[in-house]
């Protein structure tokens, strides 16, 4: 029997990219996506909270800004915590990105192929 856990989407960055440097030097990138449902009629878009980390949390740092559009391929996973005031066990969707692609206009795609080098997969 296999097992898989692959999420493509394609949308719109919702706002700025939220990053964190941590003191083992793992740096980590929050955004959240707006996704067109294909068969919805009106016009509210599905939003998704994403996790980037590594490298694709720095490129995500410096060259995604809200609005972005953008394509990530990763994997669905829950975050799961206890809520302080009622102590009801809670958990979030999150998509854990292992690739990003930029998808908006060709002069970032070039500079950013230009700082990390036209051969690495982003």
């Amino acid at each position: 029997m296999m097992n898989l856990n692959i999420v493509h989407l394609v949308g719109h960055v919702g706002g700025d990219p939220d990053v964190k440097y941590f003191e083992s030097g793992a740096v980590k990138c929050r955004l959240t996506l707006a996704v067109n449902r294909r068969s919805r009629k009106t016009d509210q878009p599905d939003w998704f909270n994403l996790d980037l980390w590594g490298k694709t949390a720095e490129i995500a740092g410096n060259y995604v800004r809200k609005g972005s559009l953008i394509g990530v391929t990763g994997s669905l996973k829950f975050d799961q915590w206890q809520d302080r005031n009622t102590g009801a066990a809670r958990s979030a969707p999150i998509i854990r990105v292992d690739r990003l692609d930029l998808l908006g206009s060709k002069r970032d795609t070039e500079a950013m192929a230009a700082e990390y080098g036209s051969s690495e997969e982003f």
